[in-house]
Formats: C-alpha cells, sequence, structure tokens
C-alpha cells in the first residue's frame, strides 16, 4: 500500500539546492498546489538570493484561533536569517509568509538539513496547533481525573469523556470538518467526509473495515477507527447536523499515542493526513479495477477471434442452407 509523505517534495528539492554550497541564485516563481488544495507559492520577489514562501490554506483562521501563529513563530523565529510575514505583511492572497535570505544562512549541513525538513513541512506545522492545544488539554484532565493504573492503555476507563468539553472545530475543505475533542482518558478526532459516487461508499467501508481487522490481528496499539455513515457521532451531535450524504470516521487517540513529544508530533503527522490518503487509496482501487476489467475484456477478444472461422466469400455462399438444412446457391 502506497503511503503520502507528509513533506511537500517540491518546496524540500528546492530549499535543498537552495541552501547548497555550489548553489547559483536563479529567478523563482513556482505555484505548488497541494491534495486538499493547500496552495504553496516559492517566489523571488525582489532578489534572487532572497526566497519568499508564502501558503494558503482553507481553514487559516480556525488555525490562528488554535495557536498557529505562536507555533509558527517558535518553529522559525529562532533563525535570524528568516522573516516571518502575516496579516498584510504577507503576501497578497496567502495566509503566512517566509522570507528567507540565503547568503544570511550559516548552518552545518546536519542543521540544513534540518531546516529543509520544516520548510518541507509548513502544513503539518499550521495544522498541528489545534491538536497540541487538545493535547495540553487531554492532560490537564488526566491529572485532575487520574486513570486506574491497572488499566494500561486507559481504554475501558470509567473516566469517559467529558461530555462539557470544547471541540475543536476545522472546516478544512468545502463541506468537510475535522472535530477534536480532548477528555481526561483520550482525544477523539472525527473526520466528516463527503463521497459524491456512491461506489466510493463502498470501498471506504472495506477500506476502514480493515484498520478494524488490522488492529484485533496484529497492530493492537494502533488507534481505534470507527465508521458511521449519516449518524452523527455522539461527541459532536450538538455542532454537525443530521445530513445524508456524510461519513464520519472516528480516530480514538489513547495515552500510549500521546506518551512523548515525539510520539505526539508523529500522531499528528498521520493524522493529518489521513484525509487525503484515504481517498487517494480509494481512487487507486477504482483504477486498479478498471485496468483489470480492460485487460480481462482484452483476453476475451482474443479468445473470441481466434474461435471466429474465417472463410472466404465463395465458401460463405456455398454454405448457405435455408432453416430445414436444405442447401441453396444464391446467383
Amino acid at each position: 500500500m502506497l503511503h503520502l509523505e507528509p513533506q511537500n517534495l517540491l518546496i524540500q528539492e528546492t530549499f535543498a539546492k537552495a541552501l547548497a554550497a555550489n548553489y547559483e541564485p536563479c529567478s523563482l516563481d513556482r505555484i505548488l498546489t497541494d491534495f486538499d488544495f493547500t496552495t504553496y507559492h516559492i517566489s523571488t520577489p525582489q532578489d534572487k538570493t532572497k526566497i519568499l514562501l508564502s501558503i494558503n490554506i482553507k481553514c487559516w483562521q480556525d488555525l490562528v484561533n488554535y495557536g498557529a501563529m505562536a507555533l509558527l513563530e517558535k518553529k522559525y523565529g529562532g533563525y535570524t536569517f528568516i522573516q516571518f510575514l502575516s496579516g498584510s505583511n504577507c503576501e497578497p492572497g496567502y495566509d503566512v509568509s517566509l522570507y528567507i535570505d540565503i547568503e544570511q544562512v550559516q548552518l552545518n549541513d546536519e542543521e540544513k538539513s534540518l531546516l529543509v525538513h520544516e520548510l518541507s513541512l509548513l502544513k503539518r506545522n499550521c495544522f498541528a496547533a489545534p491538536f497540541l492545544k487538545a493535547f495540553a488539554r487531554y492532560e490537564v484532565l488526566a491529572k485532575e481525573n487520574p486513570v486506574d493504573p491497572n488499566n494500561l492503555y486507559g481504554e475501558d476507563s470509567v473516566a469517559a469523556s467529558n461530555s462539557n468539553e470544547e471541540v475543536l472545530k476545522l472546516d478544512y475543505r468545502g463541506q468537510e470538518t475535522i472535530y477534536i475533542k480532548p477528555s481526561s482518558d483520550r482525544v477523539t478526532v472525527i473526520f466528516s467526509t463527503i463521497f459524491n459516487d456512491e461506489t466510493d461508499k463502498i470501498f471506504s467501508k472495506v477500506f476502514l473495515q480493515e484498520f478494524s481487522d488490522a488492529r484485533k490481528r496484529s497492530i493492537q496499539k494502533a488507534p481505534q477507527v470507527i465508521n458511521s455513515h449519516r449518524e452523527v457521532p455522539l461527541e459532536i451531535r450538538h455542532l454537525a447536523p443530521q445530513t445524508d450524504d456524510k461519513t464520519y470516521i472516528t480516530f480514538v487517540l489513547f495515552p500510549r499515542h500521546l506518551a512523548s513529544d515525539d510520539v505526539k508530533w508523529n500522531t499528528i503527522t498521520q493524522i493529518e493526513l489521513f484525509r487525503s490518503y484515504f481517498h487517494y487509496h480509494i481512487k487507486i482501487v477504482k483504477c486498479y479495477l478498471h485496468q483489470r476489467m480492460r485487460y480481462r475484456v482484452q483476453s476475451f477478444t482474443k479468445i473470441l477471434n481466434r474461435a471466429k472461422r474465417e472463410i472466404d466469400e465463395e465458401e460463405y455462399r456455398a454454405e448457405r442452407k435455408t432453416a430445414s438444412g436444405r442447401r441453396f446457391e444464391v446467383r
């Protein structure tokens, strides 16, 4: 099964070349679009040695409300050669920009590699803000309502999710939304998605059932995955109206998925990609099935062509018969 990379490979390639020792400055003007319609713009608006990286995200205002600006300042503010632009100062048509002076970069190879990696994860870093806020709230609730130590993973804890706890909401594309709800023993992440094709719903059920089966068979530490079509999950029933065209996919993150900072960031990286990963693989499955069907039709056509008797016109005319079996020849 193919895995989508969390980093943008074109941004990674561009800045890897720009920060190389033998880089020759050149004019750049590249617009990139990601799977979820996130748009990037890499350009050199004034000087070839100064690169402007801008990003536009559909749910940017929601991310700002949950602390995205502070997180980006923390990620990139420590570099003296990066100017952080936002609001009216950033590139028109984009939400935030990073202005990087290549000539001022004084880093070793390992530090350059780390910087390139962080720049390529700009979208992930933006989306991390609401997840980190939910994880921090979970830690507070876990201290106030500690889980039974005999319950190692907290899956059967009686300290269920708090009904009055704030649900973080991201309208990340069109009519689709991400809901994040912290509680004392888990963090629940719910994706709402829409399938325009009825066959996609069937593929989605098979695909998500494999998530559940894999967890039962071998990957028991994976998050619990719950799929519900039309029925709104209880955690967000007061926020999401009942509709017939939406599917809700629930991930239950237990304490083992939030055990350390590295684990938290890995959890964010994987779950933030889920919607793109999910629909991408449904399209790949349909493409594979169509290829197999075309191949099978071609195979049957070849068999029929080999079985077809080829006769010339004279033989065809000589072999004509009536319904009773009598032969005749047309003159």
